[in-house]
């Protein structure tokens, strides 16, 4: 089991050797809203480290299919240096979509460093006034051994990779945005969480406290295969997503496709 473990994570290192690309480039203006979605929020879809944005394409097209007027976030430099910067960088990208949009607050849902990039806009630059629901798919809330465990490999300190170092267990990162209230503000807190998650552990990391609302797939569907990636893709999580933008009770469907 822990050379798997230790397999698994030189593989997701190996994989932050990819060259980054471009930062996001302005939202487009999204095709003219029916009366249903002209009164809800936009949804902003934040991808997570090396995250392009067509990985995130599945997710917003049920959003999109669900009337939500949607747009994908790529991470600055594919999300491999400081979080906090992303974070800057995503809040202008948020005054975008509220310009194109018309719209006073905008939704978030962030899949795993996508997560805490919100949350740090959310917490430490004004965003608790622009964000009406927040919802995490397996984002490291507490920080994950994995990254941690590269010194195992002989990799160092997260091979030099900023955001990787911030996401350790015990960062000073971690520290300054989990001080205090992890759920401030008017805003609607959803984490999402699976055991199956290969990259955030232990798995309960990746909840909130302080009147967060934390979903555990397999509490609800304990044949349900998710892992950190398919958290994005998977059904049965998509209608949790769907519910917390909806304010309606979270209730998994464990058979849904």
């Amino acid at each position: 089991m822990l050379l798997r473990k230790i397999l698994v994570t030189a593989t997701a290192v190996a994989a932050l050797l990819v060259p980054a690309t471009a930062a996001t480039a302005a939202p487009d203006r999204p095709a003219t809203p029916t009366a249903a979605t002209a009164t809800a929020n936009p949804v902003i879809v934040v991808g997570g480290l090396i995250g392009l944005s067509i990985a995130y394409e599945p997710i917003a097209a049920r959003l999109r299919a669900d009337g939500f007027r949607v747009f994908v976030y790529q991470l600055p430099g594919l999300g491999f240096g400081d979080i906090r910067d992303s974070a800057r960088a995503f809040a202008a990208y948020v005054e975008q979509v509220r310009s194109v949009t018309g719209a006073s607050r905008v939704d978030v849902v962030g899949h795993s460093e996508g997560g805490l990039v919100s949350r740090w806009y959310v917490k430490f630059l004004g965003g608790e006034s622009a964000v009406g629901r927040y919802v995490s798919l397996g984002s490291p809330q507490q920080g994950t051994y994995v990254a941690n465990i590269l010194r195992v490999v002989g990799l160092g300190s997260c091979a030099g990779v900023v955001a990787c170092q911030q996401m350790s267990i015990g960062s000073d990162f971690l520290a300054d945005l989990n001080g205090g209230d992890d759920a401030p503000g008017a805003v609607r807190w959803t984490t999402v969480r699976t055991w199956q998650d290969e990259l955030v552990r232990p798995v309960d990391n990746a909840s909130l406290a302080d009147g967060a609302t934390n979903v555990l797939i397999q509490a609800a569907c304990p044949l349900r295969v998710v892992g950190h990636l398919g958290l994005v893709l998977d059904g049965t999580t998509y209608t949790v997503v769907r519910q917390a933008l909806r304010d309606t009770p979270l209730h998994p469907d464990c058979l849904a496709p």
